[in-house]
């Protein structure tokens, strides 16, 4: 029996590290979220609105939890690398996307085939903000609005042209919105950079430019602004009217950035992050951060988000279809 003692030893210190080990992870499962960084992947450039966003409400992530929130930027492919590397994420909290309409609404319209379901591969978290898109022509047009560019398209059916930053861009839609709503033909000119150039040099008639990108230009002289389009004025350029005030009650219109996470992330992590999000929105340093890059904050919440998506992607969806507008 002497020899049996050690095995029973043996056994016992087993157990006994086997529980111990057992109590430990239980422990670690236990921590609240979160309880390491955070990252979130942008799919754009460092200075962007998105990137902003992420940097800005990272920021207040920190200070509420105290743990170190990571931007990544992954650009390619009109922001769906970036998109698809967030979706094929863990799904535990810890890698979020900072989401506009350009890749969650306008590419499933665009591409035949992509590697991401904006529904079915994200769990949305809350809206941020949105701006809208900014009608500008060159000043020596006789137009002063919509109407009356309308009217003078009409007059000079295949003259006039238009710029836009790319096919099947935001700018661009945005323009063969108001082209199907008015009825009227323009001409295609997509710059890869200086589209507002090529409407003050005259090369092209009229721009759907993003309204930080456009308002300045205006406010020279250099640009005149026909309207913005979003559902109402926007505050910091009030004495601009809506497209819908205009008479064009379907061109609407906005670029807006929202938070998401995986499919699959659980619900109360899901809340957790939403709730964090909002709170942030309602800080005036955060609010003073997004005025300076032209975002107007509109907070809504996961549920309001969901169906928020699902009513652009059938708007981008309809233009998309009607114009034709295909990027493979």
């Amino acid at each position: 029996m002497p020899a049996g003692r050690p095995i029973a030893s043996h056994a016992a210190l087993a157990l006994a590290l086997s529980l111990g080990l057992g109590c430990g992870l239980a422990s670690a499962q236990a921590q609240p979220f979160p309880n390491r960084p955070i990252r979130f992947i942008v799919p754009f450039p460092a200075g962007g609105v998105s990137d902003v966003a992420a940097r800005v409400i990272g920021q207040k992530f920190t200070e509420r939890w105290g743990q170190q929130v990571l931007v990544e930027n992954r650009l390619g492919a009109g922001g769906t690398i970036g998109t698809a590397l967030a979706a094929a994420a863990r799904p535990d909290g810890y890698t979020l996307l900072m989401g506009s309409s350009t890749e969650l609404a306008l590419n499933p319209n665009l591409y035949a085939k992509l590697s991401y379901d904006t529904l079915r591969d994200f769990a949305p978290i809350a809206l941020i903000g949105q701006a809208p898109l900014l009608a500008v022509v060159h000043p020596a047009l006789p137009v002063k609005s919509l109407k009356d560019l309308q009217a003078l398209a009409r007059a000079r059916p295949g003259e006039l042209n238009f710029a836009s930053t790319g096919n099947g861009s935001t700018l661009h839609v945005g323009a063969e919105m108001f082209l199907a709503a008015a009825g009227v033909t323009m001409t295609h000119v997509p710059q890869s950079s200086n589209a507002q150039l090529s409407v003050m040099t005259g090369q092209t008639q009229l721009m759907f430019s993003s309204l930080p990108g456009g308002i300045g230009f205006v406010r020279a002289g250099k640009l005149r602004a026909l309207a913005v389009t979003g559902a109402q004025r926007f505050p910091t350029a009030p004495d601009i009217p809506t497209a819908i005030e205009s008479g064009f009650p379907t061109v609407e219109v906005v670029i807006w950035v929202a938070a998401m996470a995986p499919a699959g992330t659980p619900g109360e992590i899901v809340d957790t992050l939403g709730e964090a999000v909002l709170s942030a929105l309602r800080l005036p340093d955060v609010k003073k951060s997004f005025d300076n890059v032209g975002l107007e904050l509109t907070p809504g919440d996961a549920n309001h988000l969901g169906a928020y998506l699902k009513r652009e992607l059938a708007k981008f969806g309809k233009v998309v279809k009607a114009a034709g507008i295909r990027l493979d």
